[in-house]
């Protein structure tokens, strides 16, 4: 409990510093990337102070600091979110509405313009298509979970096509990142911490569109080499 305690507090205080750098940056950061970077520290600090985990990352030099593109991982836990934090780009996350109305966490989805989608609602899908397609005419990069969920038994679900449509609609890459342990350090069914974990953070080689005759098969090419990933460390891919 003194793990989520701390959490919560220092979040508060982060959160207001959130606020200052969106404020003094405004007149010239479109991009927001000093923001992101600010909240790239803020989440890191969570998985160092942690005794219970070991963090490391891989490949982190594949990623780009310019230019469109999607980054795909698969998900397993709450963790994931401040494990890919961890990567230190000014990435754009593509989440459920429902995140954006929670207090520290939705404030700051919103101040650094992050993407919002309403699950089976047809008008929040638009929306957050139009938003996507403006960051990435801007030079953003997103970060989804294509998955759509997380899993429940560590298995891969299947992927959605929704970030494969928009790579190939911008012509930018895809980037899968294999995400390793997080499911040992906080499991979807609960907020107890009892193991240790060895948390992985796993930049695969980029897919380029151009390279796939379309949608599908730019989906189960990036859904296999996350897949082949965790495989290789022992996850319980099907």
């Amino acid at each position: 409990m003194a793990f989520w305690a701390f959490f919560a507090v220092s979040s508060l205080v982060f959160i207001g510093g959130v606020a200052l750098i969106r404020l003094v940056t405004f007149p010239f950061d479109r991009r927001r990337v000093v923001l992101h970077m600010y909240a790239a520290a803020w989440g890191s600090i969570y998985l160092w102070v942690n005794p219970l985990w070991r963090l490391r990352v891989r490949g982190r030099d594949r990623l780009p600091w310019h230019g469109g593109a999607i980054l795909v991982a698969n998900h397993a836990s709450m963790i994931d979110i401040l494990a890919l934090q961890t990567l230190y780009r000014p990435i754009k996350w593509v989440s459920k509405q429902e995140l954006f109305k929670t207090p520290v966490v939705g404030w700051y989805m919103r101040l650094s313009d992050c993407v919002a989608v309403k699950r089976g609602d047809s008008e929040s899908v638009r929306l957050m298509k139009e938003h996507c397609d403006r960051l990435l005419d801007a030079g953003s990069q997103l970060a989804m979970f294509p998955e759509g969920t997380r899993t429940r038994d560590g298995s891969l679900l299947p992927f959605k096509d929704g970030a494969f449509e928009l790579a190939i609609r911008h012509n930018v890459p895809i980037i899968p990142i294999a995400v390793h342990g997080t499911r040992q350090a906080l499991p979807a069914q609960g907020l107890v911490m009892r193991e240790r974990a060895d948390i992985l953070v796993e930049v695969l080689p980029p897919l380029l569109p151009a390279d796939f005759p379309g949608t599908a098969e730019l989906r189960d090419a990036a859904r296999q080499v996350i897949s082949d990933a965790l495989v290789a460390a022992g996850s319980p891919v099907r």
